[in-house]
């Protein structure tokens, strides 16, 4: 791939604009409200992802929350996100196209998955439906995107940007946030390239980072809770966009508290939803 060439100058994406931007939750809203999401993550080898993807969605604003996953992956993690509902062998019967995606408000895919045929077969199906979408992990493979009336967002880190772009590591490393916009703009989606200054760059070219977060993310599990606040965000929020960034900006924020009293070497990505109440609240 060629060199990008975007003009766009980057916005930060501030405090000020989080506090302006975060949904009110209205005393008369009923679960219903705030609506369905669909999780598709976890595998036999890696059921922890669809854990921590869970606990990031529950904590994040969503109504209901269904985790598509393994049958012995539900087996595994169903005490620990007990509020969740489960879709056995979702992969498969979405894959089969057996299983209605018509209800879900939003719908995430790629934490703990493999990218094999079955995933293929699965997002291709995802890709019809009529929900935003977030493809994350195992469900990030180079392929073409038709234009879809609702959000296509991919959350790459540049290891996996780089297969899925052409783009080399040092394009990247040198300009992340031209080459995020660039394939954005060409591929009609919205690119959230983590790094130690997340970029979120929208298909129309408008570019944003994150000030937030520190070395305490630079671990496993991290991306996969991020991927699940900001699926149960795109359900409260009424702006998918500002859904996007404030999970962006909220997830780093966690992290900035935790290093406050502890060692950034010691943070697991499950303490960042259980710091995500009182991070979102000093916001409010």
């Amino acid at each position: 791939m060629n060199d990008p060439q975007i003009p766009q100058d980057s916005i930060i994406w501030s405090q000020e604009m989080v506090r302006s931007t975060l949904p009110k939750r209205a005393q008369d809203s009923h679960k219903g409200v705030f609506g369905t999401a669909l999780l598709v993550a976890g595998g036999p080898d890696m059921p922890g992802a669809a854990l921590i993807a869970g606990l990031g969605a529950l904590t994040s604003g969503v109504g209901k929350l269904a985790i598509g996953t393994y049958r012995e992956t539900i087996q595994s993690i169903a005490h620990a996100a007990a509020e969740a509902t489960y879709v056995p062998d979702a992969l498969i019967h979405i894959a089969n196209g057996t299983h209605s995606l018509t209800s879900y408000k939003a719908i995430a895919c790629g934490p703990g998955t493999l990218p094999d045929a079955v995933t293929e077969a699965a997002i291709d199906s995802l890709l019809n439906s009529p929900a935003p979408l977030i493809l994350d992990a195992g469900a990030l493979s180079e392929r073409s995107y038709d234009k879809r009336s609702a959000p296509l967002i991919l959350t790459p880190h540049a290891g996996e940007f780089s297969r899925i772009s052409g783009y080399s590591m040092e394009q990247i490393s040198e300009s992340p946030g031209s080459c995020a916009a660039a394939f954005a703009k060409e591929h009609n989606l919205t690119i959230v390239l983590k790094g130690p200054r997340t970029t979120i760059a929208f298909p129309d070219g408008e570019r944003f980072d994150n000030p937030t977060g520190n070395a305490a993310l630079a671990k496993g599990g991290t991306g996969d809770m991020l991927t699940g606040m900001m699926l149960g965000m795109l359900c409260c929020h009424e702006n998918w966009r500002h859904a996007v960034l404030n999970a962006v900006y909220l997830h780093g924020a966690c992290a900035d508290e935790f290093v406050k009293t502890r060692s950034p070497h010691t943070m697991l990505a499950r303490d960042i939803a259980e710091l995500l109440p009182e991070v979102w609240k000093q916001y409010e």
